[in-house]
């Protein structure tokens, strides 16, 4: 989630519908200027006990985070509070129960991109070395309650931790015990960020399959193989989903714009604090009648954090967001940016990719959506095929992107060997977290602490 570092609370209001649509155009690039962003989160836990550490206690979430000045990272504060750390590789930020997340630096390429993250992840070992914690790579806490896990202290999470329980049964969950790995990508116009939107959606569902890997709930298996995708189903349905407009003829900016305007606000940052706006709606912002800042009229910057309260599959700000897919180990966490790269940043990939799906109807795409979290590859398309029938010509299309591309490592390696570890899933036709089934009915004997011997960074 976004972390403020910021606040121009005297900038001016917005003062038409123009200069809302312009956050989405101006994010459009030349095609020579697109570039690559890649966030990750993982679970800290005490190696001893495997407890989620508090943000005070010794060696817990904010020592970890000072310990990065080692490393040239400059602290972030709210009221005094350390709650992430600046530096050349992006932002190292808190998730609401302490999951630690790199939103990196936007980068010309994926050898760049894995560069950053091993950077990182080398980075946040050699502190839990000294400190006593590992780091996890999984989709969800395989064995943490609710109760049992911290709440770090940023305003934004206390607003939201009472708001998502009066709109879904998973809200709570999906702030406290999950991870993810998101890639953040460029367009050149309206047209084509449409046509990316368009694609990246319907095939987000083949992004949660291949990176499968929740399928524990507080010790046992709970049925599913990305348990967070499922909660993401009952979180909140103002601000998640499939978007199905984005497939209507005339999609672009307007129509985004007026669905964000549809969702009901969270909170409007103000002198260093955040008021508490849930549930109201930010045209009554737009026309100084908001109930906790009567008079006062929204800046962009108020959009902008509207913006980032919304959770689509696929969201749209400045650049395009991919959001379906679990958090997991270092080689997937670089195939993650490959997959999209791929599929997006080649006009003739991107084509390719629409003409596989561009047949499939609303009713198709949400049963894809609503079947993956349980059934992965397994997942039923239009046609009688499962995801694990196309996923080979999808990564196929990928490569051919990526080669397309042409950027190459001092050994001449274009980027496609990324794909690699994508390549093992379907071939095998078991997602990651079917193998971690295999593991816990053989030979972990059903304990499934030994999921932190063997999937920690």
């Amino acid at each position: 989630m976004s972390t403020k570092t910021v606040s121009k609370s005297d900038a001016p209001p917005i003062e038409n519908r123009e200069e809302l649509l312009s956050v989405f155009a101006g994010g459009e690039k030349p095609v020579d200027e697109w570039l690559i962003g890649t966030e990750h989160e993982k679970f800290v836990y005490c190696r001893g006990d495997y407890h989620a550490p508090s943000y005070d206690e010794p060696g817990g979430i904010r020592d970890l985070l000072l310990a990065l000045t080692e490393f040239g990272w400059e602290p972030i504060e709210e009221n005094g509070k350390v709650i992430a750390m600046r530096g050349a590789d992006g932002t190292v930020s808190l998730e609401p129960a302490g999951q630690l997340e790199l939103s990196g630096a936007a980068l010309d390429n994926l050898h760049e991109t894995c560069a950053e993250t091993g950077r990182h992840l080398e980075q946040v070992k050699a502190i839990g070395a000294k400190t006593g914690k590992g780091f996890l790579g999984l989709g969800m806490w395989p064995d943490k309650t609710r109760a049992e896990l911290p709440i770090m202290p940023k305003g934004r999470y206390g607003i939201m931790l009472d708001y998502m329980p009066k709109k879904g049964n998973l809200g709570l969950d999906m702030m406290l015990r999950t991870c993810t790995i998101q890639t953040n990508l460029d367009y050149a116009s309206e047209a084509d960020m449409a046509q990316k939107f368009r694609v990246a959606l319907a095939l987000q569902p083949l992004g949660t399959a291949l990176f499968a890997n929740s399928p524990f709930t507080e010790g046992k298996p709970n049925g599913y193989l990305s348990y967070r995708s499922h909660i993401w189903s009952d979180t909140d349905p103002d601000r998640t989903g499939m978007l199905p407009f984005v497939f209507e003829d005339g999609f672009g900016y307007e129509r985004y714009a007026d669905y964000a305007l549809d969702v009901p606000m969270y909170f409007v940052y103000r002198d260093g604090k955040y008021l508490d706006a849930s549930g109201l709606d930010f045209r009554d912002f737009l026309n100084g009648e908001l109930p906790i800042l009567p008079g006062e009229k929204p800046t962009l910057e108020d959009w902008n954090d509207h913006l980032s309260t919304i959770f689509p599959e696929v969201r749209l700000k400045s650049f395009l967001e991919m959001r379906g897919s679990d958090g997991g180990p270092w080689n997937r966490i670089c195939a993650l940016p490959a997959l999209w790269v791929g599929l997006l940043y080649d006009q003739g990939a991107l084509d390719a990719a629409w003409d596989m799906v561009k047949g499939w109807t609303l009713e198709e795409r949400e049963a894809l959506r609503d079947s993956v979290p349980k059934l992965g590859l397994k997942a039923p398309v239009p046609g009688g095929r499962s995801l694990g029938d196309i996923a080979p010509g999808i990564l196929d299309i990928a490569t051919a992107g990526l080669s397309a591309r042409g950027r190459l490592n001092g050994s001449g390696d274009n980027e496609s060997g990324f794909l690699d570890p994508l390549r093992e899933i379907v071939a095998s036709g078991k997602t990651p977290a079917e193998r971690l089934l295999e593991r816990y009915h053989g030979a972990w004997g059903g304990d499934v602490t030994k999921v932190y011997e063997e999937e920690s960074f």
